[in-house]
């Protein structure tokens, strides 16, 4: 007999009952996934039920098997409900704002930028509870897996969109405010062996294009956008773009909210003024 599926109506589509349909969707279109599919999404109550299995899924090996895995993440979870809150408004950034999302499934199950930015949240909540080995344990099963390291002491707000993430790097003391939207190839570290508070603060909706660098403790303004290939040592103010090597400002004030437009053109007139 085949298994019937709730059917969700235009008007209201909660995340978690969106994935679902869209996951039984996907199995009538590709059967051989059904098993993945069924085990991953269809066979969870909840996001956070879902996300600690695909989490346990991905990461799980001889060292830490995936039961052990899942029963972590199922405890960070019940002890922290805004991590799920995040993990939602991360899902929805995707959504929004890649445009290869034909939906909330595929950013859950295949898009490494999402996934990392999920085991890093546990990891941080691991880390504020002294439970540092485990924090660095999954911090390194992810740089592994998906080659994006987010150390676990960072700060990173929600609603963040890693975009297909190859090369990301998050330095330890770095702070990333909700709204962003990172590409791959960007470093937020350090400038030298200084110890201490010694990565860039990143403010709310700031875009951080392809391969940008941004180094010391400075301060990135809200809706600032950094250009491509740009090498960051200096502030930038709130509403600014810098691009260059090294950075200069060239585009004051830039688009209203940089990281959802996800505009990398710059614009025809550079003002170069210096910071």
């Amino acid at each position: 007999m085949a298994q019937v599926f709730e059917v969700i109506t235009p008007e209201d589509k909660p995340i978690w009952l969106c994935l679902r349909q869209e996951a039984a969707d996907a199995i009538v279109a590709e059967p051989g996934l059904a098993s993945m599919l069924h085990s991953t999404v269809l066979s969870h109550d909840d996001l956070a039920s879902a996300l600690s299995y695909h989490i346990a899924r991905k990461l799980g090996d001889d060292s830490l098997r995936g039961m052990t895995l899942r029963e972590l993440v199922q405890k960070v979870y019940a002890s922290d409900a805004s991590l799920v809150e995040a993990a939602q408004a991360d899902l929805q950034a995707v959504y929004e704002r890649d445009p290869a999302a034909k939906g909330y499934l595929q950013a859950f199950m295949f898009f490494k930028g999402f996934l990392s930015l999920q085991i890093y949240r546990v990891a941080h909540k691991v880390w504020q509870d002294g439970r540092y080995t485990m924090a660095h344990f999954l911090q390194s099963r992810v740089s592994e897996l998906f080659q994006i390291d987010i150390n676990p002491a960072a700060r990173i707000g929600k609603g963040v969109f890693i975009d297909h993430g190859t090369g990301v790097v998050i330095g330890e003391t770095a702070v990333v405010g909700d709204d962003c939207s990172i590409l791959q190839g960007v470093t937020l570290g350090g400038t030298g062996a200084e110890r201490g508070d010694r990565h860039p603060k990143i403010g709310k909706g700031v875009l951080l294009g392809a391969g940008a660098k941004v180094l010391g403790n400075i301060q990135i303004g809200d809706y600032a956008k950094i250009a491509s290939g740009s090498v960051v040592l200096k502030p930038v103010p709130a509403h600014c773009t810098a691009a260059g090597v090294p950075a200069k400002l060239v585009n004051c004030k830039t688009c209203e909210d940089p990281a959802r437009q996800m505009d990398h053109t710059m614009p025809d007139i550079d003002f170069d003024y210096s910071i």
